[in-house]
């Protein structure tokens, strides 16, 4: 079965006041109404620390959506487009980009598409840091904790167990 992995984060409220949580679940709903996409898993929520490390930033929260695409959609035909969805998807909560790293509303990441690697970038295939951070294994790991990262060959489960949990927590 194909699979899609997007990595979803908040730490700001939305432009209506809602908490970042609130935000991540509705940008999950969101996701279940792409044209093309069914959301096929979501992982817990968890709090995570700011990467890189700031004193002045809120905590995200963050999960993992796993998608499906639908109707045969070309999986590697769709990277470039399904970013431009996402990013609407990401202004419509009132996301703003004022600098790298800076906090936000929403973020949505493609970590993955079926295996598909990709260097080109917007976006490079698969997402070139995912494997380095915590924020995205944890939840990573309650979908889909045998995933394989199509570069290294490992699992989500092992790349989670060398990075180390530290600074996440599930919420609820």
């Amino acid at each position: 079965m194909k699979l899609i992995i997007i990595a979803i984060g908040a730490n700001l409220p939305a432009l209506d006041g809602s908490p970042a949580l609130e935000t991540c679940r509705r940008a999950a709903a969101a996701l279940d109404r792409l044209p093309g996409y069914r959301l096929r898993a979501l992982s817990r929520w968890f709090a995570t620390a700011p990467v890189p490390p700031s004193p002045t930033s809120p905590d995200y929260v963050n999960g993992v959506a796993l998608l499906r695409p639908e109707g045969g959609q070309d999986v590697a035909a769709a990277p470039a487009a399904l970013l431009r969805a996402l990013q609407g998807i990401e202004d419509a909560f009132g996301r703003v980009r004022p600098y790298p790293n800076a906090p936000r509303t929403l973020d949505l990441d493609i970590i993955g598409m079926d295996g598909l690697l990709r260097d080109t970038p917007d976006p490079i295939l698969p997402h070139p840091r995912a494997h380095q951070r915590a924020f995205v294994l944890a939840p990573l790991c309650d979908v889909a904790p045998g995933w394989v990262h199509p570069r290294l060959g490992t699992t989500a489960a092992q790349l989670l167990a060398a990075v180390g949990e530290a600074g996440t927590r599930p919420l609820g």
